[in-house]
């Protein structure tokens, strides 16, 4: 079967801006996941704050993606809080410590790369068009 033509549903990527080392690597590997055009780039702290248009955005999306420094994961508990789940990545999941890793051009490359080639954000999309999202087409366009 070939592919859905408009299976380029709107996908955000927010990410956890916390003080420590991974915080800022998770902040910077988003804004270039969003600067390739991965994913369009929203505000957490926007839908931590309660304002609608942040939460109607996410609770719109086709997919949300959140990138945590740490597996406290606050970027991801906040779009659970109003109901979203979203596809979460955790910085030292992939291997880097806590306090202990430089901000380097090389480790926000590396996490785009772990994020990049991930399947999972890819098969939610998938579940999401089979279910009948994006324009309507359930993938047969």
């Amino acid at each position: 079967m070939a592919e859905c033509a408009c299976n380029n549903g709107i996908k955000l990527i927010y990410s956890c801006s916390g003080n420590a080392d991974v915080g800022e690597i998770a902040d910077r590997a988003a804004r270039v996941l969003r600067k390739e055009g991965f994913g369009q780039g929203s505000c957490i702290a926007g839908v931590g704050a309660g304002l609608q248009g942040y939460i109607q955005s996410a609770m719109g999306a086709d997919v949300n993606i959140t990138v945590d420094g740490c597996p406290v994961g606050c970027a991801r508990k906040i779009l659970e809080n109003i109901g979203v789940t979203p596809v979460s990545y955790i910085v030292t999941e992939m291997g880097f410590k806590k306090g202990g890793t430089p901000v380097s051009p090389e480790v926000i490359e590396a996490v785009c790369e772990n994020i990049r080639k991930d399947k999972t954000e890819k098969s939610e999309v998938q579940k999401f068009t089979a279910a009948g999202g994006g324009c309507g087409c359930g993938g047969n366009c």
